[in-house]
């Protein structure tokens, strides 16, 4: 069933594998999916190709800097007939919400949802609504450079399990793309593949997925060395460390084996540590990129035996 999820999301976005696959191990993870790139290379494409595949309640809201918190999380109306006050729920009590350009709204509308990707609950008017089992938020947002935005709370970018960046696709890819829009393949209604009750018997599936001494270790390797690296303000927090563990996990479930290798944690580490970590302002004078100072790091971890 994972497999025909990934081949649907694949035939709607072109030429991205790899960038699918990371949104799948996120999705198998129980976590959520921070998508940050320029404008148009597909990223609200993916985020709901993803959710149209799931057979679940969806919702989509697009951020502005006049979004308020009761526009996420829901309102009490005064009913003038019944002389009581009505909840209207908000988008975020959806089994699968897509966050769109989500800093481009303002701080206090970003932090309502806090609580949400927290504790998988809302409080409103002193009121704590448990949200669905099943519970994902997809958020998009455009590169901190543009104008417009507001920048991400660290306590907020470090609720979002991984962090994918889209890229621009190769010359065979967009022409792939450009040929299915001519035909209009691309607008096509995308059917559900799964249920929500499947995912959650998937994630189950994943908690099984066994992760040896061996690899605990390598993975806490990582994140001790984002501790002691001077090119970083603070290192990777144990709940970094945990959200590695998870993804690891979850990519080794979609590899299809039931136990976690070092190469699992090599394919999702970056996108599990990147937006945690911020360069020390020497590292940015010398012009070294998060992403290559990241890479480096991982690689030179040595594997335990």
């Amino acid at each position: 069933m994972i497999n025909k999820l990934r081949e649907q999301i694949n035939k709607y976005f072109v030429g991205k594998e790899a960038v699918v696959d990371d949104a799948l191990v996120c999705l198998l993870a129980g976590g959520h999916l921070l998508i940050e790139d320029v404008p148009g290379v597909g990223k609200t494409m993916l985020a709901r190709t993803l959710a149209s595949s799931i057979k679940a309640s969806f919702g989509r809201i697009q951020f502005t800097p006049d979004t308020l918190p009761g526009d996420v999380l829901g309102v009490s109306i005064f009913n003038m007939g019944t002389r009581e006050f009505e909840f209207h729920e908000g988008v975020i009590m959806n089994q699968i919400v897509l966050a769109d350009e989500i800093n481009r709204t303002s701080p206090k509308t970003q932090a309502g949802m806090l609580e949400a990707m927290a504790e998988g609950q809302v409080t409103v008017d002193g009121n704590r609504m448990p949200l669905p089992e099943l519970f994902m938020v997809i958020a998009t947002q455009n590169p901190s450079e543009f104008i417009g935005t507001f920048p991400l709370p660290e306590a907020q970018t470090d609720r979002f399990l991984m962090r994918i960046s889209i890229g621009y696709p190769n010359e065979a890819s967009e022409i792939l793309m450009a040929k299915k829009h001519i035909s209009r393949e691309l607008e096509e209604e995308v059917k559900p593949i799964c249920t929500a009750a499947d995912i959650i018997n998937m994630r189950e599936q994943v908690q099984a997925v066994k992760v040896s001494d061996a690899v605990l270790a390598y993975i806490r390797n990582i994140v001790d060395a984002t501790r002691n690296d001077g090119h970083f303000v603070n290192g990777a927090s144990p709940r970094a460390f945990l959200a590695l563990v998870d993804a690891a996990r979850a990519k080794a479930y979609l590899e299809g084996r039931d136990f976690v290798k070092p190469d699992d944690v090599k394919a999702v580490a970056l996108n599990v540590l990147h937006h945690r970590l911020t360069l020390t302002p020497e590292a940015r004078i010398k012009s070294e990129g998060l992403d290559k100072v990241l890479r480096n790091l991982i690689i030179s971890t040595k594997i335990p035996m």
